[in-house]
Parts: C-alpha cells; structure tokens; sequence
C-alpha cells in the first residue's frame, strides 16, 4: 500500500506532516499483514505505528491495554481527532458495553481499545470470532514475558490469537525490553517470522543524576525551588511514602497530591485530572501512575527510591520531556533500598527471583557507577554510544580513567576461551587462577588466560568487569545460567585494536566521600525496631495529640527508624537523619535528643563496645567495606579500623582482601630494623613508599599471631 495515504492520513488525523524514525517502517509491515515487534521509548510514538495502518486497513484494529487509563486517555484523544475509536472494560456498566460490542458487530469502528481478561471472555470471545480484526495490536507487550519487569500472568492467555487468527497480522509493542525479554515475546506469542522494529532509546533531553539517598525531603525541597512551577513526578516504592512526602511537600507550600492502588478508582482519576490539567503540578505516586498519560510538558522526575529494574525506570524517566525540551531526572539511591527490594523480591513467589534479582543488582551498579549513565542505559538495551553525553551528573564532573584495555582484552579473551559458558565470579577465579577443585576438573586451568590477572585483586576485577558490562563490551545471558557473552564492542578491542578506559577502585572511594560531604548527611544505616524506636515512637504520640496532628507531620517511621539505628547525642548530629528540616530541627530536636540520652544512659550494658561488633558482622554477611562505611556513615578507614581491632581481639578476618603476601614481606622486613616497641610511622619511613596503616596493623597482627613473632 502506498506510504503516501500513511502520511496523508498523518496530516489529516493527527496534523504532522512527517513520521518519527522508525514509524514509517512499522507501518509499511503492518499494511504489508506482516507481524512485528516494536521497541520504542516512551515519547517515542508507538501509538501512531498501529492507529495508521487502523485507519487506512478495512476493519477493526483490536488493541490489548492492561491499563484502564491508558484505554480512557487513548480514546478521548482519537474521539478529538476525528476516529472512531472505543474501549471495553470493567469500568462500564453493561448496556454501555452491548452497544460497544454491537458497533464493533458492524464495522463501526477502527480501533478497539480490550484488557487480556475481556479479550478471552467468553463474553466477547464470540464477537472476534465472527468479525475478525484486521490487526492485533499488544500494548506493554514486556507484560507477557516472565523475563520481563512487570510480569502479568493474565496476558499469557494471549498465545491463542495466532491459533485462531493465523492470518491477522500481531503487533507487539513496549517502551522496555532486554534481548531476553525481546525474544520471549516472540515465542509467547507465536509471531509468524516477526520483523523487530528497535528505535533508538537515546533521550538526549533528559539530564540523569544520582544521588546518596540521605536527607531526602530536604533534597527534594531545594529541587523543587529551583523548579518554580514546573510539574513533576515523584515515584516512592511504597503507598505509605506517597502520602507522607505529599504531605510534607504540602505542609512546605506546594500544591502535592498522592497516587497509589489503595484509594479509589474515583479519587486516582481526580489525581490523574488534575495533574494533566495542570491543578496539580506535583504528585508523589508509586510506578503505576503516568502509564498512559501524554502530558508532554513533565519537565521533571523523581525516584525516591531505587527502582527494581532498569527497564521500569527508562519507563518511568520517559514520562518527563515528552515534548523534547529539556527536563530533568534525579534517582536517590541507598543500600537501604537494595536491601528492602531483594526482600520484596524474595517473598513474591514469581518462579523468577533469579533473574529480577539479577536485574535489581544491574540497577544497582547503575547508580554506583562512575561511567556515563546514559551509556549505560543505552547499552543495556543493545544500543551502543560511542562518546560520552555531556548531559549527566558523571559527564558534568567526570572521574579519573586509566588505560584499561589490557586487564579488558584478558577478560575478553578469557570469556571468548571459555565458549561465553561462566559468570562473572567464575571468570574472575579463572583470570586469578583459583586453584578451586571445580575449576580443575572442569579444565578451565588449561585456558591461555588462566591466571593472566592473578596481579589484580578479586575485588578490582569485579569493578572493572561491572564497568565493561555498564560500558557494553559484556552482556549477562540470564536465560543460559547469567554467562557473561561478548557484544560487537568487545569484539573490537580483541581483534580491531580498540581501546577501553576504566576508572580506579580508590575513584569510587573517593568519589563516595565527596558525595557524601555534599549532602551533609550521614548515610543510610539499618532501621531498627526496637525497645528505642517504641519509646520514640510514644514521644511523638505524646506530642502528634498534643498538636492535634498526625503523627507522621511530626517525623515518620523511617525518620524514627533510622533515630533509633544511629542515636545522635546533639542536635548537629541529629539533623544529619533524614527526614529532619531545621523547623523540625528547633521545634522537637530537644524533646527527641532527651529521649534518646535517657535511653541510653538506662541502657548503657546493651550498647558497649557494639560498634566494632556491628562492623565485624555486616562483614562476615559478606558486605564491601565501602558498603559498611555508607551503611554506617563513617569513613572506610573508620570501618578498616574496627576490623583490624576485631582482627587483633583474635576474630577470624580474611585480611589478604586488604593486604598482599608481597606487603606483609615488606613489612617483615623492617622490623630487623626497628628497636621494639614497633610503632606503624617507623615501619611507613623504612618502607619509602606510601602504605596505608591498616594494611601495616593487619602485617603486624598477623606476624604475632600466624608468625610467633615478638616485637
């Protein structure tokens, strides 16, 4: 069919005169009755890919939605251009939906809009069955895909439409699906030798930002005053926060509202309205809210916490900049949040904790990540970029690289070896050259590379191996065992000469502490509920009655939680917890600061000494000491001390993951030297070279006790 009457029907029904990339090729398949596979970003204009071939194909276009306002919006929007478009849902009573089904019986409409559960009703089933679609269109086709990350069991029951309908042509369409997820659509659907369609998910407009997830509100705050106006969105991971944050946002002036699947039907359309019409400018809403809505002028968004997966946040980002202009995003990120999503994670019973597992901990090295963040996000979706964007917090104050092409061409090489069949932690014991049972029976000893990176330590490997999967020269097979496998770029640097650049392990560290000062706040520490966190609970009670107000306008449960886990002494270390302004600050800043010393000083057995004994257990559950050192806000040397400490009390410490076999020589060395007592500035002198005094106190500790050394 001629492209000329797309374009007309473009101009005529929707008033562009041209399609974005990508569309028109779509288009030409689904004219041509051939199925299709359709991965564009949000904003990018899949819409438009199935309601041309709609308009122009004799018969009706049936759309799967899962949304109820995604159908709603989608139509009002067709209806004001002039097509003839309906939906189906449960939303309606049933004489609307009799005479719905009756103008699809004659032909009265071109589009279609039917949840999965309506689709295979035995309601409207029949109706199918005698006039049959011209086109199936499968919106959030990810939905469908166990691989994916928002899984509905429900839209499995769509592998029907090609056992009854073999001729009618299937569009799959998603803003977010990996390789994996891309390929089960295929086969869940039965698509017919499908064209996949992929449009570039490069979002130039958007500016990406991490930050240290302390002292949130008051991030937020000075966020929100610098975007005077500007509608937003605010995604929390749980109800309760949406409502705590609209709150606290109200209480500071702003016109806030919350959205979360716990209040009626009734009250999310009003949000919905009056965010779209502009009432209300910001809403702190969980991920469900924005899906279907075009509002083009979002010029910011906010994730309070950590996303689950990669795919659902490039989702939820993309509903800011819808327009093209310039907007902003910002992720605030905690191990806190891990932590509480793993736990999600492993209670939902979805057969798959594996693999949404594994994409959690790929957000995660997301957020700690020193590369360019848009790289990373285009990489995971197989898209390469070759420089750098200049238009995220990284590009904007970007760290210290080193030549990292040799370390990445023996990784390379190791992986091209081993037939792509291992981890990560498996090829890192393989370049280390791990004398593990396993790898010796399996062979891998008698690879070229085997024992090539022995010179670089366990935990430097995985740096580096995580910043070549963010950077796009590895890629995780998650349906063959989360092998690593080499992409294209990888490729080049083994055989085409070219180059890679890596950043430093101390960068990170350092980097850690410069954003940690930024905010002048300590990192997140464990949330406990405990003996103090029920007596500061009651203050708040006592005061919420007091002032005739909700307890959570006073100070929230995680504001409590994290009281209790830190117990701040003065009021400078007690603004350091989040969720605590100054106005709160002079208001109850004493009332909670007595509470908390009376506390401790009727319970001062409980507390002696805990904190070595605190950092000694996180690290045994097998924590970085970059993750102790944020978990606790102290410093790593802080957390290297109390280990050392530990360490000396005759503890069990692996201290060859901080101190080399080459530096404990060293330091035996000096002591020929040194007249007892050893202090560590004399052994620093003999030395001439930099050595850090924790690695001297481990040598040292380890002499006396492994050694039978006396000094």
């Amino acid at each position: 069919m001629d492209l000329q009457k797309a374009i007309a029907a473009l101009k005529q029904y929707f008033g562009y005169d041209a399609f974005r990339p990508m569309q028109a090729e779509v288009i030409t398949a689904l004219l041509e009755k051939r199925d299709a596979v359709v991965l564009m970003p949000t904003g990018g204009g899949k819409s438009v890919c199935y309601q041309i071939p709609a308009l122009l194909l004799s018969g009706t276009c049936v759309v799967v939605s899962p949304l109820i306002s995604l159908m709603k919006d989608q139509v009002e929007a067709l209806k004001a251009n002039g097509i003839k478009a309906e939906f189906l849902n449960s939303s309606q009573d049933p004489e609307t939906q009799r005479k719905i089904e009756d103008r699809y019986l004659f032909g009265r409409l071109n589009l279609l809009y039917v949840s999965p559960e309506k689709l295979v009703s035995s309601s409207f089933l029949p109706y199918i069955q005698k006039v049959r679609p011209t086109l199936f269109a499968i919106d959030e086709a990810h939905c469908i895909s166990a691989w994916g990350h928002d899984f509905r069991p429900e839209y499995t029951q769509l592998r029907f439409l090609k056992e009854q309908f073999p001729a009618v042509p299937i569009v799959a369409l998603t803003a977010t699906a990996d390789k994996l997820t891309r390929k089960d659509i295929v086969q869940q659907l039965n698509l017919n030798n499908p064209e996949i369609f992929i449009a570039s998910f490069d979002r130039p407009n958007l500016s990406l930002e991490v930050r240290p997830g302390q002292r949130r509100l008051q991030q937020i705050l000075d966020f929100i005053r610098q975007r005077k106006d500007q509608p937003g969105i605010i995604y929390c991971l749980s109800r309760k926060n949406t409502e705590t944050l609209a709150a606290n946002l109200q209480q500071a002036g702003y016109r806030t509202a919350f959205y979360h699947a716990g209040m009626t039907a009734e009250d999310r359309s009003k949000v919905q309205e009056d965010f779209i019409n502009d009432r209300i400018p910001i809403i702190c809403a969980t991920i469900a809210f924005g899906m279907g809505i075009d509002k083009s002028n979002v010029r910011w968004i906010i994730h309070y916490n950590l996303p689950k997966n990669i795919e659902g946040y490039y989702q939820e980002i993309g509903r800011a900049g819808r327009d093209g202009t310039a907007a902003d995003t910002l992720l605030f990120y905690s191990f806190q949040d891990v932590m509480m999503l793993r736990d999600i994670l492993m209670k939902n019973g979805s057969g798959n904790e594996d693999v949404q597992l594994a994409k959690l901990e790929r957000m995660q090295q997301y957020a700690e990540a020193l590369a360019c963040r848009r790289r990373i996000l285009l990489s995971y979706f197989g898209e390469e970029l070759n420089a750098d964007c200049g238009n995220c917090d990284i590009c904007k104050n970007p760290p210290a690289r080193f030549d990292g092409t040799i370390p990445a061409q023996k990784a390379f090489s190791a992986v091209y070896r081993l037939g792509e069949s291992v981890g990560t932690r498996v090829l890192i014991d393989i370049l280390r050259g791990a004398q593990r049972k396993e790898l010796i029976e399996k062979g891998y000893h008698k690879i070229k590379t085997y024992g090539a990176g022995r010179d670089i330590a366990s935990s430097d490997w995985l740096s580096f191996l995580t910043q070549m999967i963010n950077l796009g020269y590895l890629e995780i097979a998650h349906d063959q065992g989360h092998t690593l496998h080499l992409t294209a770029a990888a490729h080049r640097v083994l055989f085409e000469g070219e180059k890679v650049e890596l950043v430093q392990m101390n960068t990170f560290r350092e980097r850690a502490e410069v954003e940690k000062s930024k905010v002048q706040v300590s990192a997140p520490r464990e949330r406990v509920r405990d003996d103090l966190f029920e007596a500061l609970r009651q203050t708040r009670l006592k005061l919420a009655q007091k002032n005739g107000v909700p307890p959570y306008i006073i100070f929230t449960d995680a504001t409590l939680e994290e009281m209790a886990a830190a117990k701040p002494m003065a009021l400078d270390e007690l603004r350091r917890i989040s969720g605590i302004g100054e106005k709160k600050l002079e208001q109850y800043g004493d009332i909670f600061l007595k509470e908390i010393q009376g506390f401790l000083a009727r319970n001062s057995e409980q507390f002696t000494g805990s904190t070595y004994r605190l950092t000694y257990e996180l690290f045994k559950q097998g924590h970085s000491i970059e993750k102790i050192a944020a978990d606790r806000s102290l410093t790593p040397s802080t957390i290297l001390s109390h280990l050392v400490q530990v360490y000396e009390k005759g503890e069990p410490v692996d201290i060859y993951r901080f101190i080399s076999e080459y530096e404990i020589n060293a330091v035996q060395k000096t002591l020929k030297l040194i007249e007892p007592p050893v202090r560590i500035r004399d052994v620093q002198y003999l030395l001439r070279e930099e050595m850090e005094p924790h690695k001297i106190r481990f040598a040292l500790t380890y002499l006396k006790r492994e050694k039978g050394l006396s000094f």
